[in-house]
């Protein structure tokens, strides 16, 4: 639960940061050493923030490499054993960690943050955490501006994915390169997979994938891709919507990009989600909100997502709509862009219902208006979850019950829940790192298997129909019926088929049917 301990400088003093372990809150380390960075910040300060999901420890053997999880440096990286020299440790090697520095500023005297500034007033790490201490807080501590000195980034790009050359800070001689706003700015960081997918550049190749194609097939294909899209958003969420639903979601998700993203179209969004709004409260949720099930006996919620307070949606909300603007003008990767708006959003969870599917929708606007996709494809990224809907469960659960245990909740007498405590920035600062890279895999497998695979289906089915068409002249109705018979039935005519609707065939013509169907989709 939340820790509300304040922290003097004689508590600080007095402080061991450094830990010898060899398991670390069920985590096996990759060999016995000392836990330094966020980790062991994090744990010995008690701090409300969730574990980095990567964290640092000195080797005893003097190794230095990465493994999942951890990373693992030599002696010669060990920090003094000092609050200054551990956050200059963690800014150096983890990168920037906005919710633990917000979590930090809060509970430590304003004294202590002056003091690890003044001791190095040049040093680029000091002047981050000075920075840091009054974006965060928006208080301003009694020291002068800097007159001299070169402007450094807030973000290392080596480590986190930046917006850029971002804006001059001249106090603190600091270029704020933060992909976000002081109200939602999640970060990622830099990891061997994000590289690899930005390197072979998905835009370009999805653009070769389609450039061959003939423009009726690619239309056809886009059709498809749509409605295929819009049930499976439905299907994640376990409902099977009717083909009329369906479709009127495809139309939306078509015209993705279209218009800005602002509170006003998450509520248009919303309305068109939820057809039947008789038993549901629409708009941005009044009260408490939770992902999960209810007691079966009591109604006690049984929470595994905590949705943001009702009284933070609005400044949580205008964060992102923000963000997003930033972002979009900057040259920040559409697809990290997508993964901290979507996730975010749906982190966040304003609304009773319709959170997932607007979520998934949010996904397409970015992609779309970061002209990241091809225009007139759309990119089934519901499809390609629903597919790994298993990761992607684990991927929400990542954040979310982590999470649980820094919120602070009761139980109402309508079986909702009711958030106690200040809950705002975990939901403005988190890692977006995993989300990122499995939006990334959905995209790949969108292009490497789901489209392909539709533009070979229509191309089989054109030579189909044509042979068909030369042979026996059928209506193009009843060739779709047949083909879909084969289908249905591993390529063979069913007895039924037989007799009924194609009793018109003899059996020698249905071999010969079945025969060229083998021959064209199953080669």
């Amino acid at each position: 639960m939340p820790n509300n301990k304040r922290f003097s400088r004689e508590i600080i003093e007095k402080t061991n940061f450094l830990q010898e372990i060899s398991i670390f809150h069920g985590r096996q380390a990759p060999e016995k050493g000392t836990l330094v960075g966020y980790g062991a910040l994090i744990e010995t300060l008690g701090l409300p923030v969730p574990f980095p999901n990567t964290l640092a420890l000195i080797s005893e053997k003097r190794r230095q490499y990465r493994v999942p999880g951890w990373i693992v440096l030599t002696p010669r990286h060990k920090p003094r054993d000092t609050l200054y020299h551990n956050l200059v440790f963690s800014i150096k090697y983890e990168g920037v960690n906005l919710l633990f520095f917000k979590k930090l500023f809060e509970s430590a005297d304003e004294i202590i943050i002056e003091e690890m500034v003044e001791s190095e007033p040049l040093s680029l790490f000091s002047r981050r955490i000075w920075f840091l201490y009054e974006w965060l807080t928006q208080r301003t501590l009694t020291i002068p501006d800097l007159k001299k000195g070169n402007y450094t980034p807030l973000l290392d790009e080596n480590l986190q994915y930046t917006i850029g050359e971002g804006d001059n800070s001249p106090r603190h001689r600091i270029r704020n390169n933060l992909p976000g706003t002081i109200n939602f700015c999640p970060l990622v960081s830099r990891s061997e997979k994000l590289e690899k997918y930005i390197k072979e550049d998905l835009s370009e190749k999805t653009t070769n994938l389609v450039r061959n194609v003939h423009n009726d097939i690619l239309h056809r294909t886009s059709a498809f891709l749509l409605q295929k899209d819009s049930k499976a958003s439905f299907n994640i969420e376990g409902e099977t919507p009717s083909n009329r639903r369906a479709t009127r979601w495809g139309k939306v998700i078509g015209q993705a990009g279209n218009r800005p993203l602002s509170e006003k179209e998450l509520l248009c969004l919303q309305q068109i989600v939820i057809e039947n709004d008789r038993f549901i409260n629409m708009g941005f949720h009044k009260e408490g909100g939770f992902v999960g099930e209810h007691e079966r006996k009591t109604g006690e919620p049984i929470p595994e997502h905590i949705s943001a307070r009702s009284q933070d949606l609005d400044t949580l909300l205008d964060g992102l709509v923000r963000t997003d603007s930033r972002l979009d003008k900057s040259e920040f990767h559409p697809v990290l862009t997508a993964a901290v708006i979507a996730f975010g959003f749906v982190f966040i969870h304003p609304f009773v219902d319709g959170n997932g599917r607007i979520h998934r929708y949010l996904i397409h606007h970015i992609l779309a208006k970061k002209k990241f996709t091809p225009q007139g494809i759309i990119f089934p990224v519901s499809a390609a979850i629903l597919d790994q809907i298993n990761d992607y469960r684990k991927i929400l659960e990542s954040y979310s019950l982590p999470l649980l245990d820094f919120i602070e909740w009761k139980s109402t007498k309508n079986h909702n829940v009711e958030v106690l405590n200040d809950t705002a920035d975990y939901y403005k600062y988190f890692d977006a790192t995993i989300q990122a890279e499995f939006l990334f895999d959905c995209i790949d497998y969108t292009i490497n298997e789901i489209i392909p695979e539709e533009v070979s289906y229509l191309k089989n089915y054109d030579q189909m129909k044509a042979w068909l068409d030369d042979n026996y002249e059928m209506p193009d109705k009843t060739v779709a019926l047949l083909i879909r018979f084969l289908e249905q039935n591993n390529g063979k005519l069913s007895d039924r088929a037989r007799t009924r609707e194609f009793s018109a065939l003899t059996n020698d013509e249905i071999l010969l049917i079945e025969k060229q169907y083998q021959r064209i989709f199953c080669a």
